[in-house]
Parts: structure tokens; sequence; C-alpha cells
């Protein structure tokens, strides 16, 4: 299964979904995992109200069953949730390897039931944003 992560620095889960400067790609099954493709974003990143600046990152991630983000907005978490990708914001900026090494384990064993659909990329979310305007998914992540 892809995973996409969105970065900074290609090393951590540490960036806003429209703010990254890269997302990075990862395919992972029960026996390991192996870089796939980075993609690096230029020019105006961050917050504008310019919804135009994600169609590069969407197309990005296009095909991945899970993104990995430090934060995401309403509007580009639906963007991504159409995809039938599943946003999972991350609290604080985490190592990609340790996420990549924890859902290795996770694969192995038996997923939690949100992981299990994202393998079945039948994904079908639905999130309240008039609440919060960000994607939060508490103990969602591995």
């Amino acid at each position: 299964m892809k995973i996409a992560f969105a970065t900074q620095d290609k090393l951590h889960v540490d960036a806003h979904f429209g703010w990254a400067k890269s997302i990075v790609i990862f395919d992972v099954t029960a026996e390991g995992y192996a870089f796939v493709e980075a993609f690096d974003f230029g020019g105006k990143l961050e917050e504008d109200g310019d919804e135009d600046k994600l169609a590069p990152k969407l197309e990005a991630i296009r095909g991945c069953a899970i993104l990995y983000v430090a934060a995401i907005g309403g509007s580009g978490a639906a963007r991504v949730v159409a995809l039938k990708v599943h946003p999972v914001k991350v609290p604080q900026p985490e190592p990609i390897q340790d996420i990549l090494i924890k859902l290795r384990d996770v694969l192995k064993g038996t997923p939690p039931p949100w992981l299990r659909k994202a393998l079945t990329r039948n994904v079908r979310c639905s999130f309240d944003f008039a609440e919060n305007d960000e994607v939060s998914h508490g103990e969602s992540h591995c």
C-alpha cells in the first residue's frame, strides 16, 4: 500500500498539507517498506486562500491509501478524501521512518478498522468541518 507524507525536510511529518515543501511516497507491506518517489513544491506555499495550489499535491498523492500530515484544512481534507486517501494528522513532528516501521508492524498483525478500510482503498469518510477546520484522528495514527 502506498503511503504519502507531508514534509518540509523529507525526514519528518512536519508540514501542513497546503504548505508542504515536499510529499514523499513509500510502499508499505507486512514485510517492509520502500521509497517510491518524492515530489517537491516551490512557489508561494503559505496560507493564502488559493485552493489551486493544492492541485499538484493532490495529484502527487493519487493512488495512496494514507496521507500523514501535521495539519490539513477542511477543504483540503475533503479533496484528499474524495481521492479515497485517508488523512492522518500527527500531533507533533514525527520521523517518517518511525511511522513506516509502526505501519509495517501493524500490517503483520490485525490492523485497526480504519487501516483495514484504507487498505481496501474503498474508504468512504465524512468529516464534520463545521466545528473544527482541521482533521484530527486522535488515536488513529499507529
